[in-house]
């Protein structure tokens, strides 16, 4: 994309309503919607994230098959979620926003509590060791999901790497938290829920041309 292309996209994304870009400062210094985002979307329904969201794909594809729910997606880039935005705008899709801020930054932009679901799609595996703390399903990561997550609420990682997928199942294993569901193949193995199977990313979709399973993990962490 060029910069042309992407300073339009910056420039667009302060004028949709649909679009959150607090500064690191604004957050540091209380975000005003913490605890408060019923506010942003007038209603009390469930909260559920999506974590690097990207072009906000998923975040859309939820939001369209589920009316009762708010769907936040969540990225730096904006130029990417731009699309997610502008596809929720063109359709009137009520129950969308999309929050431009660091992945780390997620228990001080959200309660304790106040998401009942969180979906992590297609992240970077982080293979190598000094990348580790990066990996979106660390421990580190794993307890910010639990503060702002209900007792009841879950989280789903849908990925393309096995090294992900079994690196996560190991360690929510010895961590001793609830797996409720897990498929190393999802479209080649039956029984994953009609989200995973029905939402297909741009990526995902190349992903399968070339013959990679998806594979998913449903769980909680409290």
């Amino acid at each position: 994309m060029g910069s042309k292309n992407k300073l339009k996209r910056f420039k667009e994304n302060e004028g949709f309503q649909n679009v959150l870009q607090p500064s690191r400062e604004d957050i540091k210094n209380g975000f005003s919607l913490k605890g408060n985002w019923k506010s942003h979307f007038g209603n009390d329904n469930p909260i559920v994230l999506e974590l690097g969201c990207g072009k906000g794909e998923y975040t859309v594809g939820l939001a369209r098959r589920d009316a009762s729910k708010n769907f936040i997606g969540i990225d730096i880039k904006g130029a990417r979620l731009w699309r997610g935005a502008k596809t929720a705008l063109e359709e009137g899709l009520k129950n969308v926003a999309f929050l431009r801020t660091q992945i780390e930054l997620i228990d001080e932009v959200f309660a304790e509590g106040e998401v009942s679901e969180i979906w992590i799609t297609f992240p970077d595996p982080q293979i190598k060791y000094k990348r580790t703390k990066h990996r979106m399903t660390n421990e580190a990561f794993l307890n910010r999901y639990k503060y702002i997550l209900s007792p009841d609420g879950t989280v789903n990682l849908k990925t393309d790497s096995e090294f992900m997928h079994g690196y996560t199942l190991g360690l929510l294993h010895g961590l001793g938290l609830e797996v409720s569901y897990a498929n190393h193949d999802v479209y080649k193995n039956e029984g994953s829920p009609d989200e995973v199977l029905g939402i297909q990313t741009f990526y995902e979709k190349q992903y399968l041309e070339n013959g990679k399973p998806i594979t998913y993990i449903k769980f909680k962490v409290h």
